[in-house]
């Protein structure tokens, strides 16, 4: 009904659209819940370098670190709350909601940008054309004190969208040939931010080619949601 609902009237509402006993469903949550939040650290975040090291088909790791807000999705219970407001953000091209986002990633980005000394910071272009677009709205907003990287994605007749493609090789075939980086300057420790990541193509091969063309020694990859698998 698009409405915007949080916590117990949340999960009220969800029970009801489902048929579920709302008491134990609670339960089930917290128990389900609890077992994605021990992979967060002791900031909150979620690394997700170790689920790409462990890919198979990744024949180079530009990342030096790659954490997660939070998960995209958890079992049974489907997108985290997270999930949703970027869904939603995107799919209506809600500024309220991105801005919602943005308030709350940026205490972590602030004290990422600290504990890393991150020197310069750069926010993964869109493949779709939309009227309102997320990164642009991120960035905007999130307003972070530092030079920004310019970086260009480079469309053919057709863009294609990431999760458009199954395999982990066109994946990362498609990011190679459509990033661009478009800037001269040096820096030690360049952030790189995104919506949201899967294979974690894009943001990997980006972070290689920053330190192919000698603008980053180190890259750290941030996204608000992250897949598990």
């Amino acid at each position: 009904n698009g409405e915007l609902y949080n916590g117990a009237d949340a999960m009220s509402a969800w029970c009801q659209r489902q048929k579920l006993p709302l008491v134990k469903t609670i339960d089930e949550f917290i128990t389900t819940r609890k077992k994605y939040l021990a992979y967060k650290n002791q900031n909150s975040l979620i690394s997700g370098l170790d689920k790409i090291k462990n890919t198979k088909g990744f024949d180079e790791i530009g990342l030096d670190e790659l954490y997660y807000q939070d998960f995209y999705a958890i079992e049974r219970f489907g997108k985290t709350r997270l999930g949703n407001l970027l869904h939603f953000a995107k799919q209506g091209q809600n500024k309220n909601l991105m801005k919602k986002i943005s308030d709350e990633i940026r205490p972590a980005l602030l004290q990422l940008i600290t504990e890393e000394s991150i020197d310069a910071v750069g926010y993964i272009p869109p493949t779709i054309r939309r009227e309102i677009q997320i990164m642009q709205v991120l960035a905007k907003h999130l307003n972070l004190p530092l030079p920004h990287i310019h970086l260009i994605k480079v469309k053919g007749e057709i863009g294609v969208p990431q999760k458009a493609l199954s395999k982990l090789e066109d994946r990362i075939s498609n990011a190679r040939s459509s990033i661009v980086v478009g800037e001269t300057r040096s820096f030690k420790t360049v952030l790189l931010i995104d919506d949201a990541v899967g294979s974690g193509a894009t943001i990997n091969e980006t972070a290689i080619k920053l330190k192919a063309k000698g603008i980053a020694i180190k890259v750290i990859g941030f996204a608000v949601t992250g897949s598990f698998k």
